[in-house]
């Protein structure tokens, strides 16, 4: 694989990781209720792993109550084991066939617990762009091993992926800065 192309390829990788932290980002709520809240969780139906919103009806039943409706009723405490489990600061009930999930009032307490959760997305992200970094340094290596490139050519797309990581990084401390921001609001 020549220079440029593992250039491309991490570049989109990087992208991709920031994408994923925005998604995640979107999902720390900030006070109201929103089925999409909900979206990331895995559920085990016979024996596999699936999201949430493809054994379940997943809805709103007012501003601060997300209702998830499971279509088969053993499924229930399953969900509500998936919901306690993804970390995110909820307590559902169930009320016959019906999960309740209700989100709890943003006191302070909550709002920096909040923070670290956000913080610790940002982290993940990070970290994911720091071994895309390594791999791509990795492939730089081989080539080099392999004298496909000169020694100088490798430094130089040694510092390239080095500064793509740096533009990624900053971004992905914006975003959690900015999300952080949004939180701590009241």
């Amino acid at each position: 694989m020549p220079i440029p192309e593992i250039r491309k390829s991490t570049e989109q990788k990087m992208v991709r990781s920031l994408e994923a932290l925005k998604t995640d980002l979107a999902k720390v709520r900030t006070g109201r209720a929103h089925a999409g809240l909900l979206d990331h969780i895995q559920v085990e139906y016979y024996g596999s792993m699936v999201p949430l919103s493809q054994v379940a009806n997943v809805g709103l039943a007012d501003a601060r109550t997300i209702s998830v409706q499971p279509w088969e009723k053993k499924l229930l405490p399953v969900i509500e084991k998936a919901i306690r489990d993804a970390d995110l600061g909820l307590n559902p009930a169930g009320m016959g066939d019906i999960l309740r999930v209700p989100m709890p009032v943003l006191t302070e307490e909550r709002r920096r617990e909040l923070g670290k959760v956000v913080r610790h997305e940002g982290e993940n992200a990070r970290v994911s762009v720091r071994n895309l970094r390594r791999d791509a340094n990795q492939h730089l290596k081989d080539l080099l091993k392999k004298k496909e490139v000169s020694e100088d050519d490798e430094r130089r797309a040694q510092d390239d992926i080095q500064k793509l990581t740096d533009r990624f990084i900053a971004d992905i401390d914006r975003l959690v800065a900015e999300k952080e921001k949004e939180i701590l609001t009241v």
